[in-house]
């Protein structure tokens, strides 16, 4: 049976994008968490991944670490599956938001820290931030327009590997109480009723972990999971 090896729940948010796909279309793995920020951090990690992050796919001798060479590998490993878009012009856009999210958005990754644990109100967080909220949704309008009038998801009925890129994002606009368009709020509805996401969540909130610089400085106005001193 493969091995997924992840971190924290409650922030990492590469861990969640390959674990959130597996667990929706039913594929049997085994989980290792690693917790982040603690004195022995990357050396056990190292033990599985030569790059040292995570998440990291084992599947006999096979590693595969970074969330999106996962996600192709799981694609090619259950063509079965509805991972990518079965049209052509669906999965080259797929594809390609895929990749922009695995390479951008730096600004909002920065300023909005994926945090399951907490609930903020929404603020100004620059101009930057601003912009990249606006790409993202403006991608999200595009693909449901376009692709996803079957189903709630980007490309419709199926939740696949553009969904797990982008499903971090949908909880940070929510933790952080973004205003999106209707459009962008309906998608973030259905990715975060998943049940795949639903459980991961569970198992967040059961977490006790604190990784100082994936917590703001700002009083929350909601704790959604109970911290050891």
């Amino acid at each position: 049976m493969p091995t997924l090896v992840i971190a924290n729940k409650v922030y990492s948010s590469w861990s969640l994008r390959p674990w959130i796909l597996m667990r929706h279309h039913g594929l049997d793995f085994e989980e290792i968490v690693i917790p982040l920020d603690q004195p022995d951090t990357r050396q056990n990690i190292l033990k599985y991944s030569p790059a040292g992050k995570v998440p990291i796919l084992i599947d006999g001798d096979t590693r595969v670490w970074e969330s999106l060479a996962i996600i192709e590998t799981l694609a090619e490993r259950h063509p079965d599956l509805p991972i990518w878009p079965s049209d052509p012009a669906a999965r080259a856009m797929a594809r390609s938001i895929a990749s922009e999210m695995h390479a951008g958005f730096r600004a909002l990754r920065s300023a909005l820290p994926m945090n399951l644990g907490k609930r903020y109100d929404h603020r100004d967080r620059g101009a930057d931030v601003e912009a990249d909220v606006e790409r993202v949704t403006t991608i999200w309008r595009e693909a449901r327009s376009r692709f996803g009038t079957g189903g709630p998801f980007l490309f419709g009925a199926e939740f696949g590997a553009a969904d797990a890129m982008y499903a971090p994002v949908c909880t940070r606009l929510d933790t952080y109480g973004w205003p999106v368009d209707p459009t962008s709020r309906a998608y973030m509805d259905a990715v975060l009723a998943l049940p795949a996401y639903r459980e991961w969540l569970e198992g967040a909130l059961a977490e006790t972990w604190l990784v100082p610089h994936d917590e703001i400085d700002e009083e929350p106005i909601a704790q959604l999971r109970g911290l050891n001193a």
